[in-house]
């Protein structure tokens, strides 16, 4: 043997491990995992630096599969690192095993899910962004893409992003294979086009034959050398690599290959070679102490001042990064808008810009909590959607981030409907294990954007352009999952339930009602997830009907949370939802709420015709 020999043979027997999994299992991605086999040998043998005993070690380096359909690749490097047995290897994709198709946390070594494509890349950047601004580690983060993925536009985010910030502490390694799922990749083999590309972006790159185990030691080498800007590592490989049946063969993605014994056979048979991966070294020192600090002295507002909720969340989560030195806020280019700017001012070294790039925002927050910075990413709640699947891949993750989205519903008024957040509320409500939170006041508001950074999880926090006036004193006490009752009499015939600026309308309405002997109960539902069932069934215990009003389209919004809290009692309340239901234009916030049908107006002529319709029973046979 050679001295690299060993290093071929360890990129053969990552070949031989992928595909007995996959027969194993039945199902997975051989061929794209073969592909990389060489880059993940040379990678670990010689330069990843990793206490696999101590996942939680400070200088850990960072391993991402942005390319997560390849986990047959990471699960045989974990087994040729000796963290996973043959056994277990053998269980992929079984029900219980932790060796999931995709890569997930569950395993300890793996920082954040993949598989959705292009999002491995991205989060890698909040993760080097963390070492480089704020542990100040010499931890470094390599992520594994994959040709496909790069026509993905949040990947083209991450490299302008990591391009424009330095960050030489992180390395994509390109895998350029030629075949997608279905065919050719855009690009195919050449890799001066992407080259080209990347290197636009501010990167510098090195372009290699990927299952040429010296080119790709060189490679690495020189992105560890590498100290003003990150490294594209892009290399030609061959998908199916080593065996002749597949090998650059179209229609052999995404399943078992038809003669494994065959394969495993051509490949050289099994192996058992351990990788002794190098610790990293000691002496690590964060500039930091976290996550404690001092008690959070949240800002107080008067009861009848005016104030914008999106006020009291900047001025919240200023007092907040006083107090905790874990904390961190990214902006979308909106800071003056969503008052996140109140933290830059005082906090400008965790304060970081992502400009017009939701999605490298999101991915960065997502980074950034792994490495256990508590991140507060915030922008207008409409473009939390161009977001989204890094949102729903977050809870895959576990992960731990607030997100903030101001503007919310039809009140912000003239700007009109492009800005206007309308769907938010449900899409938050989808998402797995998701808090989502809708203050009316800027008291609320203060004290659950400090519950945030306590609970875990994705959580959202809805803001409003308008002041509204202040509702609850400095003392009063705000629980996720808790709601406040503003108005009730042991005469109330109906449960008004808003939350937001619907608070202020229904307050309106119930008092125009009380004159005319009508009693209202208002429930401010600040919590919409997790919703606060017991009130709200107590409420319509004693009221009857139960009306909800929603600055919000009527799909999966308050007025559906409100009638989830029903779903398995025996009995549900004569219910009616108010939202907006016709698609707005330009006018001012209160015009905008009378169109749509959520003003005190709209509210009043609800009540009236929910107890007008209990006393006219419905005629007979109808």
């Amino acid at each position: 043997m050679t001295d690299r020999q060993p290093l071929k043979e360890l990129g053969q027997q990552l070949r031989v491990d992928a595909v007995r999994a996959a027969d194993a299992a039945g199902s997975g991605h051989p061929t794209s995992s073969m592909s990389a086999a060489d880059l993940m040998a040379v990678l670990a043998s010689e330069h990843l630096q990793y206490d696999f005993d101590s996942p939680e070690h400070s200088g850990n380096d960072h391993l991402i599969f942005s390319k997560g359909h390849a986990s047959l690749l990471l699960y045989s490097l974990y087994k040729a690192c000796g963290v996973v047995s043959d056994d277990e290897l053998l269980r992929y994709r079984r029900l219980g095993s932790p060796l999931e198709g995709h890569p997930t946390p569950r395993l300890p070594w793996v920082d954040v899910a993949t598989g959705s494509l292009g999002q491995g890349l991205p989060i890698g950047a909040g993760v080097a962004l963390a070492g480089a601004e704020l542990d100040r580690l010499p931890y470094r983060v390599w992520v594994l893409c994959g040709d496909s993925e790069l026509a993905e536009g949040s990947v083209w985010e991450a490299m302008e992003y990591a391009g424009q910030a330095g960050l030489a502490n992180l390395t994509a390694i390109l895998d350029i294979n030629r075949l997608g799922q279905r065919g050719p990749t855009r690009h195919g083999w050449d890799l001066d086009a992407y080259r080209r590309r990347v290197e636009a972006f501010g990167w510098h790159t090195v372009e290699i034959d990927g299952h040429d185990v010296d080119e790709i030691d060189s490679a690495y080498r020189q992105a560890r050398e590498e100290t003003d800007r990150p490294t594209a590592i892009i290399a030609r490989t061959v998908k199916g690599a080593g065996v002749s049946a597949v090998a650059d063969q179209e229609g052999a993605h995404g399943k078992p290959l038809s003669d494994a014994e065959q394969a495993i056979a051509e490949l050289g048979g099994r192996r058992d070679l351990r990788i002794e991966v190098s610790r990293p070294e000691s002496g690590g020192v964060r500039q930091r102490e976290r996550p404690g600090g001092r008690q959070v002295e949240l800002p107080t507002f008067a009861v009848g001042e005016e104030v914008a909720t999106r006020d009291a969340f900047g001025q919240a989560v200023s007092a907040i990064g006083g107090a905790r030195p874990d904390t961190v806020v990214l902006d979308g280019e909106v800071a003056d808008s969503t008052r996140a700017k109140f933290f830059a001012e005082q906090h400008p070294d965790r304060f970081f810009e992502f400009y017009i790039a939701e999605q490298q925002m999101v991915a960065a927050a997502v980074g950034l909590q792994v490495r256990g910075w508590t991140p507060y990413a915030a922008t207008f709640a409409a473009f939390l959607a161009r977001a989204y699947d890094f949102i729903r891949m977050a809870a895959v993750s576990r992960a731990d981030i607030n997100l903030v989205g101001s503007h919310a519903g039809v009140s912000i008024g003239e700007d009109g409907p492009s800005q206007m957040g309308l769907e938010d509320i449900a899409a938050l409500r989808a998402v797995h294990n998701s808090v989502v939170l809708h203050p009316s006041d800027a008291n609320s508001a203060a004290r659950l954007t400090a519950g945030m950074a306590e609970h875990d999880g994705v959580s959202y926090l809805r803001t409003l352009r308008g002041k509204t006036p202040v509702l609850y004193g400095p003392e009063e006490g705000f629980e996720i999952g808790g709601s406040k009752v503003l108005r009730s009499s042991s005469n109330d015939r109906v449960t008004v339930v808003g939350a937001g600026v619907t608070v202020h309308e229904a307050l309106a309405a119930a008092d125009a009602l009380a004159g005319e002997g009508i009693g209202v109960r208002v429930v401010d539902a600040y919590s919409i997830k997790p919703v606060d069932a017991p009130t709200l069934r107590a409420a319509a215990a004693e009221t009857g009907h139960v009306i909800t009003v929603e600055d919000h389209w009527p799909e999966g919004g308050l007025g559906d949370a409100v009638l989830d809290a029903f779903a398995d009692t025996r009995s549900t309340p004569r219910t009616m939802k108010l939202a907006a239901t016709g698609m707005p234009a330009s006018a001012t916030p209160q015009e905008q709420l009378r169109e749509a049908g959520i003003d005190a107006g709209a509210i009043e002529a609800a009540v009236r015709g929910i107890l007008r319709q209990e006393r006219e029973p419905a005629a007979a046979g109808s």
